[in-house]
């Protein structure tokens, strides 16, 4: 990869390479974006084939937290970091200390917070270190758990997919088929349950179907069976790239909002799903409720503001709908246009500001 050739294609600001011998501490932390605030974004530990692979998924991520955050509406910008290594096995105190003094470094441009092969214990030591992190233990002040948080967006999202496809927000009767029973998709059920949806469900782990099945009067069907049945609404709510060329032609739901991340295998299933007339709510605005949650950590965390800001996730849905019949694009691509739009106009508002800025001092110095 040629990385400055990459980076200014799609105009990442910073990439960071750390280590520590020490603790043996290998992190990319990338910067994509700080138009809208400082970059957020989670830290992924994982067993890397090479560290090409690494920074090509710190690049992807990082990206990915720029159009979140904006599509979301948080005035925050998007960043990512990689940690290469086993979390079963190689992580210690002394890493995620030296990876909070690297973090400490940036000033305050980069937040990070937990993701794959991180946990709460791992934010509390980097937190030892910095400020400039989230998702930490409740008693320092942090928002806990961000499932519910999740859930609940999505569960908003949904209701706005369902009224462009049905006229109405209600779910009362409205057969909706989860993929996936798991934190997010078990408080997603609830929501769904106390409106009077009817619940399909399925998930490898026999254990959370079971519990959806006694507390939600769901129909269990096998993994396989999921994508075709008979439903209003497909709700994936585990894997990636479950919406592609061999499942697309056994759906039947007239409305696709789950909280499942990259959820197109490709972008030309966007397209497909598009034709075929199907709703289709995209994932990285409508599963936005968690980074919405601990991104009000930065203001000290309060939950009643923080579920206020997640609501909106229904109004976000809508404008992506109404993006996409204004420029006649798939949802998927309207998703990206609200979040560029977003931060376009405010790079024009600041650049305008320090031309302003620079006109006055310019006059000031005359005289």
């Amino acid at each position: 990869m040629e990385l400055f050739q990459y980076m200014e294609k799609y105009d990442y600001e910073q990439v960071l390479f750390c280590q520590d011998k020490e603790s043996g501490l290998k992190a990319i932390i990338v910067i994509h974006d700080t138009t809208l605030g400082p970059a957020l974004g989670g830290t992924r530990m994982w067993m890397y084939n090479s560290e090409e692979e690494a920074l090509e998924d710190a690049l992807r991520l990082a990206r990915g937290m720029t159009y979140k955050n904006a599509a979301a509406g948080l005035n925050l910008g998007g960043g990512k970091t990689v940690i290469i290594g086993d979390p079963r096995k190689d992580k210690n105190e002394a890493m995620f200390r030296a990876f909070g003094r690297f973090i400490q470094g940036l000033n305050g441009r980069y937040i990070t917070a937990e993701d794959v092969g991180t946990t709460v214990a791992d934010m509390d030591i980097i937190y030892q270190e910095t400020d400039y992190v989230t998702g930490i233990s409740p008693e320092f002040g942090s928002s806990g758990n961000p499932s519910p948080a999740t859930a609940y967006g999505v569960y908003r999202g949904m209701k706005a997919a369902a009224k462009e496809a049905f006229g109405s927000d209600s779910l009362e009767g409205k057969v909706v088929a989860v993929q996936g029973v798991g934190n997010v998709a078990y408080h997603l059920c609830r929501h769904l349950h106390e409106e009077g949806a009817k619940l399909i469900v399925t998930d490898i782990n026999k254990e959370a179907v079971a519990r959806a099945v006694e507390e939600f009067g769901a129909k269990a069907v096998d993994p396989n069976d999921i994508y075709g049945v008979e439903c209003d609404i497909f709700a994936p709510c585990a894997l990636g790239g479950i919406i592609n060329d061999q499942t697309i032609p056994q759906l039947k739901a007239k409305v696709i909002a789950g909280s499942a991340n990259n959820q197109l295998k490709e972008p030309r299933h966007g397209d497909m799903i598009h034709e075929m007339g199907i709703v289709y709510a995209p994932d990285y605005v409508i599963n936005a409720g968690g980074v919405i949650n601990v991104a009000d950590e930065l203001y000290g965390y309060n939950r009643e503001r923080a579920m206020k800001k997640i609501e909106q996730i229904y109004d976000n849905i809508e404008k992506v709908f109404a993006i996409a019949k204004r420029d006649n694009i798939p949802t998927y691509v309207a998703a990206d246009r609200m979040a560029e739009e977003r931060i376009e106009t405010m790079r024009k508002a600041r650049s305008q500001f320090l031309q302003n800025g620079h006109h006055i001092l310019s006059r000031c110095r005359a005289r």
